[in-house]
């Protein structure tokens, strides 16, 4: 309703002009850091603002600051699928790594020695909870957390509340594209974290850990109003899915922040543009020089190419783009002792000795345990019961034992020795590599781990069955291996302890939903060794069912982005194995029924060969050299007619010339006809594949 009196135009002119001077003091504050009101002035305003509204609620704009705070939500969060994944980034942990990075770079550019260095952002690895904006027709539309990066949970509501994220973006800075996603990091200010824990300690409650579990639990507070009292803030550093011409405008990662910065998004103020590793390492170091100087909790350095088309030339693995890397600051360290050295073992049958260590605050964090991952790892550092020694977060993240402290031995030690028997089934363990593994794939701890991944929210997602309750049900005898989860019953469940016919209810209405599941989530849930959600996600877009999956021989599977021989084989293997076959059958029994993506056939081969590079040499029997070239091409892959190091395959057909022997010169795998055909999907036989000579 438009207003019609001298009071209401009055109105009307003062709630813009409020809205107009609670933007741009927003956006002076968290994007150009000169501010212009104090928090007090800028309350007041606010409250004005709000005395406006509420008197006259049709003057109320859909992103006006008023709006921050919603009505609190009934229930959990609801999942958003964002349009591109969220990646996440691989790790370096020192300049040789780094360096290596940049190597890898260059080769995948193809670039010759004399080249002139490649371009990396360098900015600041803020310590906290990625998000994603979608910004409609420049206007904030939904916001979401990473997730496991195709899915996070909506946090819009909660998002609105942070003051340094517009609203709607300020077309000063040119207009936006019709549908932009801004990613960033959510983070809690040290300054407004301290505060947060001075305040719980008057209130008695419990101190938060660190700013970023601080954040996390901020974010996921079902009352916006609690999330707005926390004052957390927002860093763009980078996009998604960007519709329209504007897409066109970006260049560079340096542009493309200056660029977010124009719309009023807040960017890193600590960006440096480095030509080269070694300018890159220069940089890291000066910034880590200024850690403790810097308002929020930064734990290393990310460095990106700069110029966005050598981007899309290096494309991404499984999981991480190949075009950035982080390069994490310096662990920092503490000492403490070692009470004991236990073995865990693995849902895949790892044996990990732990060091149970005296309770030491690190980095913000009480650690009281540390993996020492293999029994050579401990033998190498002679880490012993009973010594003090150098611990560490190793990226501010995992605890680390670095080092006994020598001086400080008393004799008293004892040495660590790896079981020859598995310490909680008794089976004879055997060596696989550098690690020690239990055979016995019936071990109560593996059966346990790998129930709980099957129930995890990664996996099924059945809330109500976490690890007390899973233990409960192991002791009870009512779960001995993964499907038993989908035998379970009510009446079984009501006589124990802490049960009722509510619980068990919901327990069974639980499992009931979770029977039918997306196959890249029932991969998950399977613990295969090495199957993540992102190899998971891979293998549920190239095969269409698990009948095909598991029929696939290795140099098939390595036809994925992601997975190489290693990974081919671990999956082979594990559906090779008898004990595997069974619970999958019974899985089936048990009622759980695989959705598989709407796609086609063809759609699904498709990718087979994304990324891959063939060279044919000979004549194949069941088709001409076009129609194989055709059918490569079909599939993503790319029919070249020479062979080098960054060829996939050769496909050897009868009289072959001698790019078979540059093929084993260089290492490169050699298919004949049936592993080619298999390759495609043309055929399910296993085919057989000449390898290299092993001195070749």
């Amino acid at each position: 309703m438009t207003p019609v009196n001298a009071a209401d135009r009055a109105a009307a002119r003062r709630a813009a002009d409020l809205r107009r001077l609670l933007d741009d003091a927003n956006r002076r504050y968290h994007v150009l850091d000169r501010p212009t009101l104090s928090d007090a002035e800028y309350d007041r305003r606010l409250r004005e603002l709000v005395e406006i509204e509420t008197a006259h609620p049709e003057l109320a704009t859909p992103d006006s600051p008023t709006r921050r705070v919603g009505a609190p939500l009934e229930g959990p969060f609801a999942t958003h699928r964002h349009t591109e994944p969220m990646a996440s980034l691989d790790n370096a942990f020192s300049e040789e790594e780094l360096r290596e990075f940049d190597a890898r770079v260059r080769r995948g550019l193809e670039l010759p020695a004399e080249a002139p260095p490649v371009r990396y952002t360098v900015e600041p690895k803020y310590d906290g909870i990625s998000a994603s904006l979608v910004y409609v027709a420049g206007r904030l539309e939904v916001a979401a957390t990473r997730g496991d990066g195709v899915t996070g949970e909506d946090v819009t509501h909660q998002i609105r509340t942070i003051r340094a994220v517009p609203l709607r973006l300020d077309t000063e800075g040119g207009p936006p594209p019709p549908r932009l996603e801004v990613r960033g990091e959510v983070i809690f200010p040290l300054a407004e974290f301290r505060a947060l824990n001075e305040a719980q300690v008057e209130h008695g409650e419990p101190l938060f850990a660190n700013p970023r579990n601080a954040a996390a639990g901020t974010l996921r507070q079902l009352d916006p109003a609690v999330t707005a009292s926390r004052r957390l803030t927002f860093i763009a550093w980078g996009i998604g899915a960007v519709e329209g011409a504007a897409a066109d405008r970006f260049t560079t990662q340096a542009g493309l922040l200056e660029r977010l910065r124009g719309w009023g998004l807040p960017t890193t103020r600590d960006l440096v543009v480095a030509d080269g590793a070694e300018a890159a390492i220069e940089a890291h170091h000066a910034l880590e020089a200024r850690r403790d100087r810097l308002p929020y909790d930064v734990d290393g350095a990310v460095l990106k190419v700069d110029d966005l088309a050598l981007r899309a030339r290096l494309g991404r693995t499984a999981r991480a783009p190949r075009w950035a890397i982080a390069y994490k600051f310096a662990a920092r360290q503490e000492t403490t002792r070692v009470l004991d050295i236990v073995v865990q073992v693995g849902r895949t049958g790892v044996l990990t000795p732990v060091a149970v260590l005296e309770p030491v605050a690190l980095g913000g964090v009480t650690v009281s345990r540390a993996t020492l991952h293999t029994a050579g790892e401990v033998a190498a550092k002679d880490i012993r019961i009973g010594d003090v020694v150098l611990v560490q977060r190793a990226g501010d993240v995992i605890p680390e034992v670095v080092a006994p402290v020598l001086e400080r031995r008393t004799g008293k030690e004892r040495p660590f020795a790896m079981p020859e028997r598995c310490p909680r089934c008794g089976s004879a363990v055997q060596p696989v590599g550098a690690y020690t593994w239990c055979p016995n794939s019936s071990c109560p701890d593996q059966v346990r781990g790998r129930i709980l991944q099957l129930a995890s929210r990664a996996a099924f997602d059945i809330t109500g069955l976490g690890t007390k309750k899973v233990d409960q049900l192991l002791s009870a005898g009512l779960l001995r291996e993964l499907a038993d989860v989908f035998f379970l019953r009510r009446e079984d469940l009501v006589p124990l302890e802490r049960w009722d016919e509510k619980s068990a209810q919901n327990l069974m209405d639980e499992i009931e939903k979770a029977r039918a599941i997306p196959f890249e989530r029932f991969l998950v849930g399977l613990s295969i060794p090495g199957i993540g959600a992102a190899v998971a996600r891979q293998l549920a877009a190239r095969f269409a069912s698990l009948d095909e999956l598991s029929g696939s021989p290795p140099e098939v599977l390595q036809a994925v982005e992601g997975i190489g021989p290693e990974l081919a084989t671990s999956i082979t293997g594990f559906f090779a194995e008898k004990h595997n076959r069974v619970n999958l059958a019974r899985l089936r029994k048990g009622g759980v029924r695989i959705v598989y993506p709407e796609r086609s056939r063809a759609d699904a081969l498709s990718l087979a060969l994304a990324g891959r590079t063939l060279v044919l040499t000979g004549t194949l029997d069941t088709m001409t050299r076009e129609e194989a070239e055709e059918a490569i091409r079909a599939r993503g892959g790319r029919p070249t007619g020479s062979v080098s190091r960054k060829t996939s395959w050769v496909v050897r057909g009868s009289d072959p010339g001698s790019k078979v022997a540059k093929a084993e010169e260089l290492g490169v795998p050699i298919l004949d006809e049936s592993a080619f055909r298999a390759l495609l999907g043309l055929d399910q036989a296993t085919p057989a594949v000449r390898r290299p000579k092993p001195d070749s």
